[in-house]
């Protein structure tokens, strides 16, 4: 049997990672300034993240969700402390795509409707319902097509306020469009989206998955708008690796037995990873990292005359060229030993790093990069 070969791949074969480390099997090392699609938040093998998967694994890995898991109420406490979510709900699920899943369905429950409200490039995820929400034909299946979603250009507010009518179910919308090449949303798109949804009684979701977790110097993009949505799905930054995603649901939605369901989530060693992961953010001030070398990052490549625009908050960037950036991601790869990012629009490089990434390892990029666009 082999592989299903859908994948893209370079071929590197990566054995072994520390920190922003990565060695191949010939034993090269390379940079990693893109965390495996922002998924690495405290960086590779952190000996704490290690020894709590380690501690939990010698005790017991899993049982499902049909006895009280304690570990699940202890990383919701200190999730909702972190991020300031104190009195939101958490349903914890195993992906992004899931996640979003879920808060469609949870959004559909709660107000009887279908219709749903998505944005030009945005990326919510390859299954069902959540392909259909994504700006990109070419991974929709026709079973996946259907007339519950409509898109809306991305920060166009007039548009949008024509759209909303009391048969919108849900508007998702990210709190940095990460695929769609590092794009933010206005304060006032975001503030107009909570308005309208309240007067049309929709659900307001806020897709977290790559840009929360501490990545854009908050625990989540949307607390630089000040609003509060009714739904906020997390996954990548969340378990540093270990596949763990959840859903967090404003309290005027109530749950009821048997409307969400799933095997893995939220098991033993989810739990832990997510544990750790809460831990370290707090323990060695990583938002606050993550916000200075964000900050960094853009004033040391201001200016640079091949550079169209940088966009970002914290270490979510996206550095855009006047032509397809492909050919310099290639090369900080291959010359410079060092991993970067893509988006749909080919001209832009993403660059997403642990929040733990250090002013010298930047400084590697930054030196690199330079060179490169010379």
């Amino acid at each position: 049997m082999k592989t299903f070969d859908v994948y893209p791949i370079f071929d590197i074969e990566i054995v072994k990672a520390q920190g922003t480390t990565l060695w191949d099997k010939n034993g090269k090392k390379y940079l990693d300034m893109y965390g495996g699609h922002a998924v690495i938040s405290i960086g590779h093998s952190h000996p704490y993240y290690i020894k709590t998967i380690d501690e939990q694994l010698s005790q017991i890995g899993f049982y499902s969700n049909s006895v009280k898991i304690s570990q699940q109420d202890i990383v919701a406490e200190k999730l909702g402390k972190l991020s300031g979510c104190e009195d939101y709900q958490l349903f914890f699920c195993n992906s992004g795509a899931e996640a979003n899943e879920n808060a469609f369905k949870v959004a559909s429950f709660h107000n009887g409707r279908k219709k749903i409200i998505a944005f030009s490039q945005a990326f919510h995820g390859r299954t069902s319902l959540a392909v259909a929400a994504t700006d990109n034909i070419k991974i929709v299946a026709p079973v996946n097509e259907n007339n519950n979603v409509v898109f809306m250009a991305f920060n166009d507010i007039s548009r949008f306020e024509q759209e909303m009518s009391e048969d919108v179910c849900a508007v998702i919308v990210e709190g940095v469009q990460g695929v769609g090449g590092v794009n933010i949303p206005t304060k006032s798109f975001l503030q107009s989206i909570q308005q309208k949804c309240k007067e049309y009684h929709a659900v307001f979701i806020m897709d977290e998955i790559q840009s929360g977790y501490g990545r854009t110097g908050r625990f989540f993009a949307f607390q630089y708008a000040d609003v509060q949505p009714d739904i906020i799905t997390i996954a990548k930054g969340m378990g540093n690796g270990f596949p763990v995603a959840g859903v967090l649901i404003h309290p005027k939605i109530q749950p009821k037995k048997g409307m969400l369901g799933t095997t893995f989530g939220g098991n033993y060693l989810a739990c832990a990873s997510a544990k750790a992961v809460l831990e370290v953010i707090e323990s060695e001030n990583l938002m606050d990292n993550a916000y200075k070398q964000g900050e960094y990052i853009k004033q040391q490549l201001k200016g640079l005359s091949k550079i169209k625009e940088i966009r970002g908050l914290g270490l979510m960037i996206g550095i855009e060229l006047f032509e397809d950036a492909s050919l310099v991601r290639d090369i900080l790869l291959h010359q410079y030993s060092i991993f970067t990012g893509s988006a749909s629009n080919k001209n832009t490089i993403r660059i997403l790093p642990s929040l733990a990434v250090t002013k010298a390892e930047i400084d590697v990029l930054l030196n690199a990069l330079k060179e490169t666009l010379k």
